[in-house]
């Protein structure tokens, strides 16, 4: 009878809706659980603070409080030494801060209230918050990566790597026409979503890459290439043919955006922007409008990535065009710099240097 029950279609239909319950019930334990424990810590970090201003124990508080609990509640490992000062430390960077700077918990809830950090910050992983104050500068900052890591459900590994590559500092940022091209809200989220520079580092292109070495290379990498680019971007296809008038035009990288609802023209240029660059780029996306964007689609946008650009040349250039269009630039750290290039073998030395081992390694073998 239970075979026939196991095989029986109704039945496996709702064993797995049963498991799909199961396991958002245990999602949402272990997201209560991780809000619980975090209430616990702030309010551990805020009494800390105050028995420390209000007594003569200092850090010797803190050295008692770990033996105290930690023999208490032997299973948890959050009441060591260590966490207590990380735990005292998260609670003084928000609150020593906020009175300078409110404005970013505006951000989140719409209302300039320091009260409502505790709210936010909880909602994250305690290892990443941990990671957040060790490295973030502001409480802007720190705000922002909290914010981050819950819109895009990084894991430990992606927010570091993305403090590392100063995310925050570089959100925001790139050369644009947004404002007179499109309507404020889009305009907003538009230059929120792109950043300036990008950050290739993951490549190891040198000084002559060309255009299609480096194209080829971000596909090579694709997911760390859309992890740089950020959430949202949806892949439509490289090298995407448009055909205008019967001619056959090639667009570098194609994308359609989740949240900004529109497609993205993305054009690589191994050198220094060229007022031309933007023409052409434009004229790309008046053919995406006019053959693939969908009456519901927001404007086409156009990113044009190149070597460090003439920021007055661009500002030129983006004035009179009527089209979304931004410009940014995109570095490779893993490039040799220059000062240590003379300094390193050529490929034709080292080509040379492995002939000689592999006839010395030869002849040893003969003797």
């Amino acid at each position: 009878m239970s075979l026939q029950i196991a095989k029986d279609t109704a039945y496996k239909q709702w064993l797995s809706d049963l498991k799909h319950q199961i396991k958002v019930a245990q999602l949402k334990a272990a997201v209560k659980v991780n809000t619980e424990l975090l209430n616990l810590y702030w309010q551990l970090g805020k009494e800390i603070v105050m028995k420390q201003q209000n007594s003569s124990w200092g850090d010797a508080l803190i050295n008692q409080l770990a033996k105290d609990l930690s023999s208490e509640f032997p299973d948890m490992k959050g009441f060591s030494r260590t966490n207590l000062f990380y735990i005292r430390r998260w609670f003084l960077f928000y609150n020593a801060q906020a009175e300078k700077v409110p404005q970013p918990v505006a951000q989140y809830g719409n209302q300039p209230d320091t009260s409502l950090i505790p709210q936010l910050v909880v909602q994250i992983p305690w290892g990443h918050n941990r990671e957040i104050i060790t490295k973030a500068q502001t409480i802007e900052e720190a705000v922002f990566y909290v914010q981050q890591t819950m819109l895009n459900n990084w894991s430990r590994s992606v927010l570091q790597a993305q403090m590392e590559s100063r995310l925050f500092q570089r959100k925001g940022k790139v050369l644009d026409n947004f404002e007179s091209t499109l309507p404020k809200p889009q305009a907003d989220l538009a230059r929120e979503t792109l950043k300036n520079p990008y950050n290739f580092d993951f490549l190891t292109l040198g000084a002559e890459a060309r255009e299609k070495d480096l194209e080829e290379a971000l596909l090579n990498h694709i997911q760390k290439f859309l992890l740089e680019l950020g959430q949202g971007f949806a892949f439509m296809g490289r090298q995407y043919t448009i055909n205008v008038g019967g001619d056959d035009f090639k667009i570098d990288l194609l994308f359609y955006h989740t949240r900004l609802r529109c497609y993205i023209v993305v054009e690589l240029k191994v050198k220094a922007f060229e007022p031309e660059f933007a023409g052409k780029l434009n004229f790309y996306l008046s053919a995406i409008d006019a053959q693939l964007r969908h009456e519901q689609d927001q404007p086409t946008i156009g990113i044009l990535l190149c070597k460090t650009p003439n920021t007055v040349a661009v500002e030129y250039s983006l004035r009179n065009i009527s089209k979304p269009l931004g410009v940014a630039e995109y570095q490779l750290t893993n490039a040799i710099p220059e000062d240590l290039k003379g300094e390193l073998p050529t490929i034709e030395e080292l080509e040379e240097q492995l002939n000689v081992e592999v006839t010395k390694s030869a002849q040893e073998k003969r003797e």
